[in-house]
């Protein structure tokens, strides 16, 4: 299969055993591109996917009522939060 050009040339080493291996090269063949365009694209994918779930919360109807219920009528300060207040620069 031929290589798709890349901006630059940046290697990557991993150890897998031969089963592994062959699972890749099959997927691959099947998509009809080579070994390293097809780990390359579902890695970043995968990588994609997990930074986004890792970065977006994601509430429960109850738990967005609860969360607004807060925001509207926020608890009274306590007294660790007045002084964290108390310890903050002045605001220029």
């Amino acid at each position: 299969m031929p290589r798709s050009p890349v901006k630059s040339n940046q290697r990557l080493s991993i150890r897998i055993d031969a089963s592994q291996k062959e699972l890749l090269m099959r997927a691959a063949s099947i998509q009809s591109t080579d070994l390293t365009e097809f780990v390359t694209r579902s890695s970043v994918s995968a990588a994609y996917a997990i930074i986004e779930q890792h970065e977006h919360l994601k509430l429960s109807e109850q738990e967005t009522g609860y969360l607004l219920n807060l925001l509207e009528n926020p608890p009274a300060p306590n007294d660790k939060l007045i002084a964290a207040a108390a310890a903050l620069p002045a605001r220029q």
